[in-house]
């Protein structure tokens, strides 16, 4: 399977595994590049630069394929010394980067001198045609369906990318409600050069989160997901459980919600250890409406190497007959 972005990055698929905070490790990242398609590090799930640079070796160490590193820029409740990350990122020899959150326009001078392509995430196509104007190589167009913080705008794959394939030039993936082969065959046919799925990669062997909250994603329905944040306009979908209600309910009281009310309930820490322990309501974890229709938990290769035999299968048979 040939698009500008297998041709572009190197890999055999168009299928992008997206950073995930806490799941983006090297297990990860290796198993999704070996299974030929691109594999992503979460950059910030490494406490420190250093220990970035000790995490893209022994993804090296895991494949010899392409892969890259997530560098999301956020507010935080610690400041981040992004640059550092950056630098880390480009003297590690990464070839390959996936910036999300704020305008990446800092970092592109690096990225740029030391030869690096830079795909920006995106949930609107004003940010898209931004981050083309100021030089990404491509873009992922994150639709109202997705995992973490899908913008404020509320629109769906439907619409965004038949209008990003209108009015963007540089190739861009489909991202949000994307985890089989139907889901790929539709974002090529919708204009994407590829998909970036998330959610469905952390419900697969090689995840390293605990089985516990693999199973319950896979118990999951499409209605088993919440945004939070609604009322500081910093929109994220989680997965539906207990911690989650209490924030909807803290957010629904009359008068202005600070993050601060709700900042004990959401502390990264207790999501890492959620993902350790299998402690379903022990914090928040982001998930976007896929999960709906995640049924098993495979390895990379087969959920992969499934994904791309049905997109073919469907190309190939289905849409050919529904012309002829």
């Amino acid at each position: 399977m040939r698009t500008r972005i297998t041709e572009s990055l190197g890999i055999e698929f168009p299928i992008v595994q997206g950073g995930m905070q806490w799941v983006g490790l090297a297990e990860m990242a290796s198993a999704v590049s070996n299974a030929g398609g691109l594999g992503i590090l979460t950059g910030l799930t490494q406490t420190s630069p250093a220990e970035l640079v000790n995490e893209i070796e022994r993804c090296r160490s895991m494949t010899a394929k392409p892969f890259a590193v997530n560098l999301t820029i956020l507010p935080t409740i610690k400041p981040i010394p992004y640059q550092d990350y950056a630098q880390a990122i480009v003297d590690s020899g990464v070839k390959i980067v996936e910036t999300a959150g704020r305008n990446p326009e800092p970092f592109l001078p690096l990225f740029k001198s030391a030869g690096i392509k830079v795909i920006h995430k995106c949930t609107s196509i004003r940010h898209a045609l931004k981050a083309e104007k100021i030089g990404c190589d491509m873009v992922s167009v994150d639709g109202f369906e997705c995992a973490g913080h899908p913008g404020e705008d509320d629109v769906t794959n439907m619409i965004l990318l038949p209008l990003a394939a209108k009015r963007l030039k540089i190739p861009f993936l489909a991202s949000g409600g994307l985890g089989d082969g139907k889901g790929l065959a539709a974002a090529l046919a919708m204009g994407a050069d590829g998909i970036n799925m998330g959610t469905r990669f952390m419900v697969t062997k090689e995840a390293p989160i605990h089985e516990k909250v693999k199973q319950k994603m896979v118990e999951a329905t499409e209605l088993d997901t919440s945004l939070i944040y609604r009322t500081l306009s910093n929109t994220a979908r989680v997965f539906k459980n207990s911690v989650a209600q209490q924030v909807i309910d803290i957010e629904s009281r009359p008068g202005k919600t600070q993050f601060e009310d709700l900042q004990s309930l959401v502390q990264g820490a207790k999501g890492r250890e959620l993902f350790d322990t299998g402690d379903l309501d022990k914090g928040i974890w982001s998930a976007g409406m896929i999960v709906g229709l995640i049924d098993d938990i495979p390895s990379c290769h087969e959920l992969i190497s499934r994904i791309v035999a049905e997109a073919e299968e469907i190309i190939k048979r289905r849409l050919i007959e529904a012309v002829s």
